[in-house]
């Protein structure tokens, strides 16, 4: 499991070096990371193809890069810095937090509705199961929620 300070800390770094940082941006990203892995217990997904702390599939990870990135060079470039690849890779995709986080700002920011406020627990949670999880994702937002207070705030949940 991931120190939530740090990866906080990390996440914060990385969103403001690919000028993608705001408060709420680091709270959903801290969020989907309590909710999809457990903060970094698992860094592969049980029954399925998803990796990283993110657990992004990584047909996720191509699409992003082929029709969102490829489209948009600043920010290809800027995600190319910051993570050094350059491209869909797997081995990335699992093993470096830098990239996973550059991935997974990157996914949020494709979503054409704002994101909630930063305080907004709740509005998060459904931020991440429309966006993220899906509607036909196996996950709620109460979960979430929950995952959030868990890892994130270290609360202690009933």
């Amino acid at each position: 499991m991931l120190n939530p300070d740090q990866f906080k800390s990390l996440v914060s770094n990385v969103c403001s070096k690919l000028d993608l940082h705001s408060p709420a941006a680091v709270n959903l990203l801290l969020g989907t990371a309590a909710q999809e892995s457990g903060f970094g217990t698992y860094l592969k997904q049980i029954k399925g193809p998803a990796l990283g702390v993110f657990q992004m599939e990584p047909a996720t990870e191509t699409d992003i890069w082929k029709n969102y990135l490829s489209f948009r060079a600043g920010l290809a470039c800027r995600v190319i810095q910051v993570a050094e690849v350059s491209g869909p890779n797997v081995l990335h995709l699992s093993g470096n937090l830098i990239y996973q986080i550059a991935m997974c700002r990157v996914h949020y920011l494709r979503k054409p509705e704002p994101m909630p406020s930063a305080d907004d627990l709740p509005g998060l949670a459904r931020y991440w199961k429309a966006y993220y999880n899906t509607p036909l994702g196996r996950g709620t937002a109460d979960e979430f929620i929950k995952n959030y207070r868990r890892y994130v705030t270290m609360e202690q949940t009933v």
